[in-house]
C-alpha cells in the first residue's frame, strides 16, 4: 500500500497540465510506471488519483458484487462514471481531462492533496472552502471516526 503524505498548491496549464511537485512525484515514483487511474470522488467536487495498484485492489473488491443487485450495478455505474487512465508525461506533469476538470471546477489554481493512499486534486478555492467547513465539526468528527478504533494504541 502506498502512503502518501503533503499538499500541494499548483498552477494547471491552458490545456489542462499540471506539474506534479518533485516532492510527490519522489513518493509517486514506485508506482508511476503502472500508470494512474483519475475520476470524480463520491463525496466532494474534486478528482480522485489512484496509482494502478491502489485501483486494481479497489476494483477486486467491487468484482465481488452481486451484479443481480440493482444497488450494486447502479454504485459500479456512478462509482467508475468517467474513469480514465493516466500517465506523468516525461516532463512530470499530469493531463487532467477536461470532462473530469469541468466537474470538479478545476481551471488555473489548484490543490493537489494526499489522501493515504490516493490523490485529491482540487480547485484551490473549492479546497479551501471543504476545509474551513470541515473546521467546525472536525473535533466531533474525529471523535466519531477515530474514537472507536479497535486495538487501539492510544496514540494521539
Amino acid at each position: 500500500m502506498t502512503n502518501l503524505i503533503g499538499t500541494y498548491e499548483c498552477k494547471a496549464d491552458v490545456k489542462g497540465r499540471v506539474m506534479v511537485p518533485s516532492a510527490l512525484k519522489k513518493q509517486l515514483d514506485p508506482v508511476a510506471t503502472g500508470g494512474f487511474v483519475i475520476k470524480r470522488a463520491v463525496f466532494q467536487p474534486c478528482l480522485e488519483l489512484y496509482p494502478m495498484v491502489e485501483w486494481d485492489a479497489l476494483m477486486e473488491k467491487m468484482s465481488k458484487l452481486n451484479r443481480f443487485n440493482r444497488k450494486n450495478v447502479d454504485f459500479i455505474r456512478r462509482f467508475t462514471a468517467g474513469v480514465k487512465t493516466v500517465e506523468l508525461d516525461a516532463s512530470g506533469r499530469l493531463n487532467i481531462p477536461k470532462d473530469l476538470a469541468l466537474f470538479a471546477g478545476i481551471t488555473k489554481e489548484i490543490v493537489i492533496s494526499s489522501a493515504i493512499n490516493i490523490v485529491e486534486i482540487w480547485d484551490k478555492e473549492k479546497y479551501e472552502q471543504a476545509i474551513d467547513d470541515a473546521a467546525n465539526d472536525f473535533a466531533d468528527l474525529a471523535e466519531q471516526v477515530m474514537g472507536d478504533v479497535e486495538n487501539s494504541d492510544g496514540i494521539s
